[in-house]
């Protein structure tokens, strides 16, 4: 192999978020709608800090985290401290959508929902569907 052909090896490594399951649009929809209610009923937090702290804290209800992180390193300690704490978790596709549904005009890497509000039985139902998923 070629040095040329290594560095476009490790790139495409890079580029890709290490994702244990893809969450079907439909979920992603659900979670991004839970997001939002959650934001206006309840209590959102917003960034990795703010993300990982509330996970570590085990506060955290559920957590998404965009694909579209550069660097991936950013995030990538979410999957395994949320599957550590039990928190359950979803990729969504990208940060500009993510940041919309906590009310911000600009990307976010992750969100946790704290406090659901009246996105309870939302987020039941997104529990439900990620162990489907994971099954």
């Amino acid at each position: 192999m070629s040095g040329k052909e290594g560095k476009e090896k490790a790139k495409e490594k890079r580029t890709s978020v290490p994702a244990k399951f893809d969450a079907p649009e439909e979920l992603q929809r659900k979670s991004l709608e839970a997001v939002e209610l959650a934001r206006t009923t309840g209590t959102v937090k917003k960034g990795t800090n703010e993300t990982t702290k509330t996970v570590e804290r085990g506060l955290a209800k559920l957590v998404l985290i965009s694909k579209d992180v550069t660097p991936e390193e950013i995030s990538m300690h979410l999957p395994p401290l949320c599957e550590e704490k039990g928190i359950p978790y979803v990729y969504v596709k990208s940060q500009k959508d993510l940041g919309a549904a906590c009310g911000i005009n600009k990307g976010c890497a992750s969100a946790a929902i704290v406090d659901p509000g009246k996105a309870a039985d939302a987020i039941e139902e997104i529990k439900e569907d990620i162990k489907k998923q994971k099954e």
